[in-house]
């Protein structure tokens, strides 16, 4: 029993006066005392949640490339990963970026390159496949830039024909017209260390079985936009492959120690750079080309790459792009506040001061740079990542940590003031909030030949401000102060024509909903306004006939597909989240949905969910995150409870006492 396990009084609620007859009167608590034993189950020994990220085999297929060009083979590895994008591999022969995805050219690319270095013989079934969807796309050439730029790295496409971002980027200071600073924390990060790889452009060659010489090349293509600030960055480009033809390149041996420096200084004490798969690669690739394999920095950086990969049961070994445990960790206990249990259970204490533990209280991130005068206070997504707080885990820590009853509140209270302190510091300038940076909006970035692949700024989004209106509402502020009327101007700024809010983070309208609409719920905005109940019109009417929700990664590509899909648990929890935020809990469509989180439940609690609903970069990468499909329902379920509890007489309730 959840009493026994709590050691507190915990309030269960036996029977309600439900909507309708489709869910039975006992079926909702049961299945959220169910979801709360489950989800209480999957906690670490350190108090923490962490569930896997599951995103594409570029993380395995340039893993294997990596070790080629650091010269540092892993036979037995090799035969896990061999396995891994061998079974990824879709009918068509390609690889996708999610699953049930279409096949991705890049993709695809970058796993039969792998398999080519692992062995296999270009005249395999699987390898044929491949190889003719890759002449069917367009060939090598149509390849986004990062993908040619691995192959250039292994001899397999020319230097010449890849654009250039130069060393001297990180010597321009940030009022620049063109600064590093402009890009995002994650491109910021890559952009270094490739600025270093890009002057000396190394090659490691492969044996000859391992070619891509019977690989279709395809024809070289005019730059991706048409418009003519993408044409003048081309024409710049152009300029600087004849700089890096000259002999003499004054500057450029400053620029380059700056930049050396820049990546040692930005090397995280648990080995990586960023927390995040591409500038760790990178950086790694910019000290062997710069002969410092033996550097400490290096050393580390390649051992921590243990720490982000996987080996299943069935013997596959892959690589995280990215690890999640303050978020999760934060998510689990909100959850569970919202099912019901005591601010001060066991689990959820030992989370809370795990959450404390990490906050960051380092002044020397990137951040600071646009934020000079603002004390630190945030909170990373990873185990460790003091470069990078970033805005939204610390508007779902706040929430998280303003739930529970910790035994050490002098600890507890400053790391709140901290936290929102540098939160409401972190408002651009629009009204909104973006994750990592305030006021990164530059869109010359975008323009640029290198940016073919994910967004490389990052700009206030509508599901980040959304969290944090929620936060600032928990902690019982209202649009009367002038930092969340903004706020509330900017979503409104932002929302679509059809009433959906776009999601940055989340796959995509459905999540937007379900961060926006509760953050104007607790800030107690006026959820009778017409741009609201246009918003709940939406996700009601995108409902699918099974009472689920669901919405395909395509929609970033093409809006005809927003709010569609086959239903899901994590996305039918953020529609029914919306739903009830906006008080139409007890609508149909959020009857129906409940209804069928608790139909798909698993037997053990949880939920299963093999689709993609975490976004990475919008249109180009996915994330499947292991720890939605049961976090996120059970919170869903828990505020339905609430919102019937509120509007409808409780037949019978019982207390269970320890």
């Amino acid at each position: 029993m959840l009493g026994d396990r709590a050691g507190v009084n915990r309030k269960v609620v036996v029977k309600l006066n439900l909507p309708s007859s489709s869910i039975g009167s006992d079926l909702l608590p049961h299945a959220i005392d169910r979801a709360v034993e489950h989800l209480l189950n999957l906690q670490q020994p350190d108090g923490s949640w962490w569930g896997w990220l599951v995103s594409n085999v570029c993380m395995e297929a340039e893993y294997v490339m990596l070790l080629h060009i650091l010269d540092r083979p892993q036979p037995a590895r090799a035969r896990q990963v061999r396995q891994h994008i061998l079974q990824t591999q879709t009918a068509s022969g390609a690889w996708a970026i999610y699953a049930d995805g279409p096949g991705d050219l890049s993709t695809t690319v970058e796993a039969y390159q792998a398999l080519k270095i692992l062995g296999c013989d270009a005249d395999w079934e699987p390898m044929r496949k491949a190889r003719r969807f890759v002449a069917e796309q367009g060939g090598i050439h149509a390849t986004r830039v990062f993908t040619r730029l691995w192959l250039a790295l292994l001899g397999q496409y020319a230097w010449e024909d890849l654009p250039i971002l130069p060393p001297e980027l990180v010597v321009l200071p940030r009022w620049s017209p063109t600064s590093l600073w402009d890009f995002g924390s994650w491109a910021r990060a890559t952009v270094v260390p490739l600025s270093l790889v890009m002057a000396h452009r190394p090659v490691f060659p492969l044996p000859e079985t391992a070619t891509l010489a019977e690989l279709e090349r395809g024809e070289k293509s005019p730059p991706r936009q048409q418009d003519r600030w993408s044409w003048m960055f081309y024409a710049v480009d152009r300029l600087l492959h004849a700089y890096h033809r000259m002999p003499w390149h004054p500057g450029r041996a400053h620029a380059e120690r700056q930049a050396l420096d820049w990546v040692l200084r930005h090397q995280e004490a648990d080995g990586s750079w960023a927390g995040i798969q591409p500038p760790w690669f990178y950086a790694l690739i910019a000290l062997k080309t710069l002969g410092l394999t033996d550097h400490p920095a290096f050393e580390r950086g390649f051992r921590a790459l243990d720490n982000f990969g996987v080996t299943t049961d069935d013997g596959r070994w892959w690589l995280q792009a990215c690890v999640s445990p303050v978020w999760d960790t934060a998510l689990a206990v909100i959850a569970l506040r919202a099912a019901g249990l005591a601010a001060n259970h066991p689990a959820l204490v030992r989370a809370g001061t795990w959450l404390l533990e990490r906050q960051v209280l380092d002044t020397a991130g990137d951040w600071k740079i646009r934020r000079p005068r603002l004390d630190p206070g945030g909170w990373p997504f990873e185990f460790c990542n003091d470069q990078y707080p970033d805005v939204d885990d610390t508007a779902i820590v706040l929430m998280a940590l303003n739930q529970l009853q910790l035994p050490d509140r002098n600890h507890y209270n400053r790391a709140i003031t901290r936290g929102f302190r540098w939160m409401v510091g972190m408002q651009s300038q629009n009204g909104g909030w973006g994750a990592f940076d305030a006021d990164n909006r530059k869109s010359w970035v975008q323009k640029i030949p290198f940016s073919d692949f994910g967004w490389v700024n990052d700009p206030p989004t509508e599901d980040v401000t959304g969290h944090v209106l929620e936060s600032l509402g928990r902690f019982g502020y209202d649009d009367a102060w002038r930092v969340i009327a903004r706020a509330v101007q900017f979503l409104r700024q932002k929302q679509q024509p059809d009433g959906s809010f776009f999601g940055r983070w989340g796959v995509n309208y459905l999540y937007g909903a379900g961060a926006v609409l509760p953050g104007l719920q607790a800030i107690h905005y006026d959820l009778s306004e017409p741009w609201i109940q246009r918003a709940l019109a939406w996700v009601a009417d995108h409902q699918n006939a099974d009472g689920g929700f669901g919405e395909d990664p395509g929609s970033y590509r093409d809006p005809r597909l927003a709010g569609k899909g086959t239903s899901v648990p994590s996305q039918t929890a953020w529609a029914l989240m919306a739903l009830v935020a906006g008080d139409w809990g007890e609508s149909e469509a959020a009857e129906r949905a409940a209804s069928y989180l608790i139909r798909v439940q698993t037997p053990t609690g949880g939920w299963d969910e093999t689709r993609y609903t975490g976004t990475g970069f919008p249109g180009d990468f996915y994330i499947n995150y292991q720890l939605y499909r049961d976090v996120f329902p059970l919170l869903a379920l828990g505020r339905y409870q609430t919102f019937i509890e509120a509007r409808q007489p409780v037949q019978s309730t019982s207390s269970l006492n320890a």
